[in-house]
């Protein structure tokens, strides 16, 4: 059994289910006492965009879409996240057979790992994957779906068209959900990071990945624009559902990073 051993717990998130639960506990209690427009929690995604910073600053906005992505009770989830510590070429798929999580490890779906390998030619570099941007998503869905089995894809240099095919082939099945992840812009000044943010959002709202590209400076822009791809080709509707920055949590304005979520829904 080869497992992909947890590379950032207890840095990015609490190392200790029980922390980890208590913040969700603590975010839902927020949205429960706050939302407006509580049917949004009664949605049931294909699809879902969170972010991937430490969860002192991004969780909330994060929890809010895995929260909606538990209605789905889906067999399987399969997580795409940008590569921040190698350059990669293309897209790399996690060839383990387990996801460790503090909450117990994640089964990975072998045989849509194979499926992936031979329909799309992606490879498994396994120095790729020891990822933040979709590691700290692992924790979330085994809370939320506990019994589902993952897929974890990281990629570098790739082309959204063709990640956009793989999305498309991967949501033909009905139990089977995607976490996009990204995070927006880094270290501007808060009123920069939230114009740049704004043109990122839009573009969501508007399923329009050409957007992306007139100020967009997402992380995982290359994620977004291939779920965008395929959402319009498959008549999914975008919700965006929250968005913040770093500043919420630090009270720092002058260098922050932007987060938002967001759900597709058929």
């Amino acid at each position: 059994m080869t497992i992909r051993k947890d590379a950032v717990a207890g840095q990015f998130y609490p190392d200790s289910a029980t922390e980890i639960t208590q913040m969700i506990e603590h975010y839902n209690k927020i949205l429960d006492e706050n939302l407006k427009d509580k049917s949004v929690l009664n949605l049931s995604p294909r699809a879902i965009v969170v972010p991937h910073a430490g969860y002192v600053y991004s969780a909330f906005t994060a929890n809010f879409a895995f929260r909606l992505l538990a209605n789905t009770h889906a067999k399987r989830v399969v997580v795409i996240g940008p590569s921040h510590r190698v350059y990669l070429q293309g897209t790399s798929v996690s060839d383990y057979d387990s996801y460790e999580t503090p909450y117990g490890d994640l089964p990975i779906d072998k045989t849509l790992v194979r499926d992936l390998e031979e329909k799309f030619g992606i490879i498994f570099a396994p120095e790729a994957h020891h990822e933040h941007s979709t590691e700290v998503q692992m924790p979330f869905i085994k809370r939320y779906d506990p019994d589902a089995s993952v897929v974890e894809l990281v990629y570098g240099d790739e082309d959204p068209a063709r990640l956009a095919e793989v999305l498309d082939y991967l949501l033909d099945d009905p139990d089977t959900v995607v976490v996009i992840s990204t995070d927006l812009s880094h270290y501007y000044d808060i009123q920069k990071a939230n114009s740049l943010d704004s043109v990122c959002m839009q573009a969501v709202a508007d399923l329009n990945p050409a957007e992306l590209h007139q100020g967009c400076e997402a992380c995982g822009k290359i994620g977004v624009e291939a779920m965008l791809i395929t959402a319009k080709k498959r008549g999914l509707k975008p919700v965006l559902l929250d968005y913040r920055t770093s500043a919420d949590a630090s009270g720092d304005e002058s260098q922050v990073v932007g987060y938002m979520s967001a759900a597709f829904v058929e």
